[in-house]
């Protein structure tokens, strides 16, 4: 057997569910002695495994399972003049369990890069982390980068913390029903520019996907601008190749 057909084997398992998330796979000895290969060649299987983002191997801890069985991230369902209706972020299947977290809200200085955003180095910007699961399988990493005084605003009528820079843990604050939180926030957006490309996971991606660091993931960067030409909000959507990211958009 090639380390291909090894490779072929674990990565049917994982998305038939054999191989749960986090589970601890045979070390290369075992793994060689199962298959009838070599142990170079059982380590060749381990070393494409990790490169695809299915598996990630830590001194000690050996081989583990870094990816939950194949899974539709759909982004939402957009149905164009009439956004208030659309629907947010779901499972393909109707029998899957989906959950958000957010589980980091901070304050940052924005870096080079992040001027392709038409954010200038240095701004004073906010981060808010969420990390999606299917399943309790994290398959979405979701970063939204706001102006300081972007996500300062208050909405008519609301009283406490902005929405956007309520903590972690505060009670989730949301926009009266058929209203798009962009519209209840006053930042009145004229268009969205979307970026999608394979590339490796930044860190904080990765490490809230459980992935390894580097390792191969759909990235969807969607800046939306003001009429303008202002930057209100950036999202950036990292997945693990291993899954299928897709949006719907009706008329």
């Amino acid at each position: 057997m090639t380390a291909n057909a090894i490779v072929a084997e674990i990565r049917r398992g994982i998305a038939a569910g054999e191989y749960a998330y986090g589970a601890r796979l045979p070390s290369v000895r075992d793994l060689a002695d199962q298959h009838g290969v070599s142990q170079q060649t059982a380590a060749a299987a381990y070393a494409v495994l990790s490169a695809l983002g299915l598996t990630r191997t830590a001194a000690g801890s050996g081989t583990t399972v870094a990816a939950g069985p194949a899974a539709d991230a759909h982004l939402g369902t957009y149905a164009p003049p009439e956004l208030a209706a659309a629907k947010a972020w779901q499972a393909s299947s109707p029998n899957s369990e989906v959950s958000e977290e957010t589980y980091l809200v901070r304050q940052a200085t924005a870096p080079a890069e992040w001027a392709d955003w038409g954010i200038p180095e240095g701004a004073a910007v906010v981060e808010r982390h969420r990390i999606r699961r299917v399943d309790g399988v994290p398959v979405q990493h979701k970063l939204t980068v706001l102006p300081y005084e972007i996500a300062a605003r208050m909405p008519a009528g609301h009283e406490g913390i902005p929405p956007m820079l309520a903590p972690v843990g505060a009670p989730p604050v949301s926009p009266p029903a058929g209203t798009r939180m962009a519209d209840w926030m006053g930042w009145d957006v004229n268009r969205t520019q979307c970026q999608i490309t394979a590339e490796p996971m930044d860190s904080a991606a990765a490490e809230a996907l459980g992935a390894p660091d580097g390792g191969p993931g759909f990235r969807v960067v969607s800046v939306a601008k003001a009429a303008d030409g202002e930057t209100l909000y950036v999202t950036v959507t990292t997945a693990p190749l291993h899954h299928r990211v897709t949006m719907e958009i009706i008329g």
